[in-house]
């Protein structure tokens, strides 16, 4: 069945020279005409009428190739609405089955018919249209059009059909049109989204709604929420609003396969699903906390499902209301003034509307200027992440337009006078979460007092300039430099970090930082105990190194030699790959690689949204917050089974007022995003064991871990799941990216933090963070600092995880321990080692 099972429907004319299944007849055996000796008269009579039967054969596939074969053409469906301006709307024409929209979906039709016979190349492949609906605005005509297009063309048809509006002014422009022609105009037309024309779909649904004055109506994915979605399904939604209102649209569930490519929703500014008009495209799993709520320019909206034959999820289900043009989410715009103040993109923190324009006028006293700073800025569209130009949704300040999508805080326009325009726009396809902004008033001689102000016009602390962060977001307080002593001096003039020196990673951009690392020359590979060896001697079975590490990641799966670096599986045989498990391929014989990995996955997609360091609600689902009874937060944990946490031990060291190393002195707070809010996703656990590490040292911490087990079994959720803990052979390479999390200090000193903070940090080099450290690192703790500056764990933080991203999954690197001072930009954090007490957890815990 076709795309959107219509009512109204029509029979494609058959073709008897296209035939999609015709095949290429099957090679002859020439061995049944080689010659044999002797032939004889009837012999060389056979031999000629093979020969003539050869040639015809031959000939006719040459005759079939040449003139049969380029008919053969590929079904190609374009959607497309046009404005019939001598038309009146009818309330008859929402019914499909009623003899008023008969009428004019016939008239839609014909005229249709007649535009496309003024393109040569578009009359000689129509085949046919249907109207899917009519909407007010005198009426709007919603359609469907089918071709049957030779192999190869598809792409010349669409740029004919890209035109359409020349089209239909030619035909417009007729002068011996019937005197009840259509008048028209805004068409627009595109080619229709290839998956909403799988064959495979063996069921189809088709439903309308007609939204109410304050009235909130619902719709979802069949048998939500008690089944999964049908398999091989399409769906759609028509959705309308009164005259004067637009649609708004919200989720409260969206969990779907993770793959756009099996199962989707699309939502378009339209009554059909036009590409040019689609608004977002959804798939996977997204947190209840993001919001999900969209605003249709006018006054309808199309929901498409469409659903694979395997792997079905829960669904979806939305809010269906309407809203009068014209109120607070549908408009922008307007006068600002005064000293300082806000302003944002319709609808924001939700989707602003498609189709929309509007513009800013600010004004500050006479003799200031106008600063304004995005804390929030998020205009991006499939395809142009990286525009320059800004074709599709952008801001234009004062004459130059921004797009795209940039960290909290980082874009900054200042004027040069007391004025200031600022215009929103955005195009009919795709939406964004839109912008927040606030201006200010600044004076034009000292825009930035007694701070640096950088080519962005952004301001920042006078310190933090040639410290080797990017603070201004472009640079420039990083340029003409002179590096202090305690930085790496890069030939190109930058001044980086010395704790990013020898991390593998090139941070001055001229490897400056990356010199001197004792590394081998070339040809030769460098061993995991640092000596060199040639790369001829690499995977050749033979360890060359000594550890066995040239002989890793050999692609060998058996008859390996175990030593320290290699994965030992269940049945005790070591297997080259390195990292194998829970990567979802089965590496051991025994398939023990793959085992227990229902672990280091968030079940929500994640999060887009780029700065800031909330994270978002079921982010890091292992995250557990320790408190002391009647006390509130005091250290972090990680969930390693519904039984279990790891945390530090110096958590829970007995001080002279409180008996930390007691279960009773505790509670554990898993699936908490906000302390103090405890919502229905977050388990409050009393304990039952605490295990400190017996060689724990209180004044080195060295082996500074401890595990807790809890008085029951928490039930896994969305928001409670363990993170997976690495063999004791896993590796996590200097350079690599990983996430520190927690509830601790904001800033050195500073209050604890009431949402759940991320941040980013990198592995660094052991040896260059002992000597930062001055010699305090012992083999079982692990450095990592920060990739943004004034970021790191804090007082609060300690315990909680160090959280590596492996595939799609994360593994406990590390556990917070100790650091100098928080957020110190050339101090990074210590974490203890997870993977040099794997042995001991699995003893304890049995995980």
């Amino acid at each position: 069945m076709d795309y959107m099972d219509s009512g109204l429907r029509y029979t494609p004319n058959k073709d008897k020279d296209w035939d999609t299944s015709v095949q290429f007849l099957p090679a002859s055996d020439n061995k049944k005409f080689e010659k044999k000796k002797g032939p004889g008269k009837v012999g060389a009579v056979i031999g000629v009428i093979i020969f003539a039967a050869v040639v015809a054969l031959m000939t006719g596939l040459l005759v079939w190739h040449f003139h049969f074969r380029k008919d053969v053409r590929v079904k190609r469906m374009y959607s497309g609405s046009m404005r019939i301006t001598n038309q009146v709307f009818e309330n008859s024409y929402e019914n499909s089955n009623s003899s008023e929209f008969k009428a004019l979906a016939k008239q839609v039709t014909s005229q249709l018919k007649a535009i496309y016979s003024r393109s040569p190349q578009l009359a000689k492949y129509y085949v046919g249209s249907t109207v899917q609906a009519f909407s007010e605005g005198s009426v709007i005509a919603y359609y469907l059009s089918e071709f049957a297009v030779p192999s190869g063309q598809e792409a010349a048809v669409d740029n004919v059909m890209s035109s359409m509006e020349k089209l239909v002014d030619k035909e417009q422009r007729t002068l011996h049109r019937p005197g009840n022609s259509l008048v028209l105009d805004d068409v627009v037309s595109s080619v229709l989204d290839s998956r909403l024309l799988l064959t495979s779909f063996s069921k189809f649904y088709r439903y309308s709604e007609h939204t109410k004055t304050n009235h909130i109506g619902q719709i979802q994915s069949p048998g939500f929420p008690d089944s999964p979605y049908p398999p091989n399904t399409f769906i759609q939604w028509q959705l309308r609003a009164d005259p004067n209102y637009v649609i708004k649209l919200e989720f409260d569930t969206m969990n779907l396969e993770e793959d756009c490519r099996n199962d989707f929703v699309k939502i378009y500014d339209s009554l059909v699903a036009i590409e040019s008009r689609v608004m977002e495209e959804m798939c996977g799993y997204y947190s209840p906390s993001e919001p999900l709520t969209f605003l249709s320019s006018g006054n309808v909206m199309l929901v498409t499902m469409a659903t694979n034959e395997r792997a079905n999820y829960p669904g979806f289900r939305a809010k269906v209301s309407q809203m009068r043009s014209g109120s607070k989410g549908t408009t922008c715009g307007g006068q600002l003034k005064g000293e300082k103040g806000t302003f944002s993109s319709p609808n924001f923190p939700n989707y602003y509307p498609p189709r929309m324009s509007c513009q800013w006028s600010i004004e500050v006293p006479v003799g200031k200027a106008v600063k304004v700073t995005f804390k929030k800025f998020l205009l991006s569209e499939p395809g142009q992440k990286n525009s320059k130009d800004c074709r599709k949704d952008y801001l234009e300040v004062n004459g130059k337009k921004l797009c795209g999508e940039h960290p909290d805080g980082t874009v900054t326009e200042t004027s040069k006078t007391n004025t200031m325009s600022v215009v929103f726009f955005s195009d009919a396809s795709y939406v964004d979460r839109g912008f927040n902004a606030t201006y200010e008033t600044i004076d034009v001689k000292d825009p930035c007092p007694k701070q640096f102000m950088c080519s962005n016009q952004r301001c920042v602390k006078t310190d933090l300039r040639c410290d080797g962060w990017n603070d201004c977001g472009d640079m420039s307080d990083e340029l003409n430099c002179k590096c202090k002593s305690d930085s790496i001096n890069c030939k190109n003039g930058l001044c980086k970090p010395m704790f990013w020196k020898c991390d593998g990673v090139d941070d001055c951009g001229d490897r400056t930082d990356e010199l001197d690392c004792g590394g081998c020359k070339s040809g030769q590979v460098t061993c995991k105990n640092d000596r060199c060896v040639s790369e001829k001697t690499r995977c050749d079975g033979k360890d060359d190194c000594g550890d066995g590490s040239d002989e890793l990641d050999c692609g060998r799966s058996s008859d390996i030699h175990c030593t320290d670096l290699t994965y030992k599986c269940k049945n005790r045989k070591c297997i080259s790959k390195v990292n194998p498990e829970c990567d979802g391929t089965q590496d051991c014989d025994d398939g023990s690689d793959e085992e227990n990995c229902d672990c280091g996955r968030s079940m929500f997609k994640t999060s887009r949204i780029v700065g800031g360091q909330d994270a978002e609600e079921g982010e890091f689902p292992w995250q557990v917050s320790l408190h002391v009874k009647n006390y509130g937060h005091v250290c972090g944990a990680s969930v390693i089974s519904p039984r279990w946490l790891v945390t530090a031990a110096h958590c829970v060291q007995d001080d002279g007022k409180t008996r930390y190393s007691q279960p009773g002195t505790w509670e554990a707070y898993l699936g908490l995003h906000i302390q103090q809010k405890i919502g229905s996703a977050v388990v409050k656990k009393n304990l039952k064991k605490v295990i400190s590490h017996p060689n724990y040292n209180e004044f080195t911490f060295d082996n500074d871990i401890a595990l807790m087990e809890l008085d029951s079994p928490v039930t896994l959720s969305d928001y409670i799941r363990p993170i997976c803990l690495p063999s004791p052979q896993h590796d996590f390479p200097t350079g690599n990216t990983v996430w520190i999390t927690g509830w601790g200090a904001t800033r050195e000193g500073g209050f604890a933090a009431p949402v759940l903070q991320k941040a980013q940090v990198r592995i660094i080099n052991q040896t260059v963070c002992d000597k930062l450290m001055g010699g305090q690192l012992t083999s079982r703790m692990l450095c990592a600092g920060v990739l943004t500056g004034g970021v790191d764990a804090c007082q609060g933080d300690s315990g909680g995880p160090l959280s590596s991203p492996s595939g799609s999954r994360m593994f406990l690197a590390g556990v917070v321990s100790w650091g100098d001072g928080c957020a110190r930009r050339n101090k990074p954090g210590i974490y203890t080692t997870v993977t040099k007490f794997r042995g001991w957890i699995k003893e304890k815990t049995g995980v």
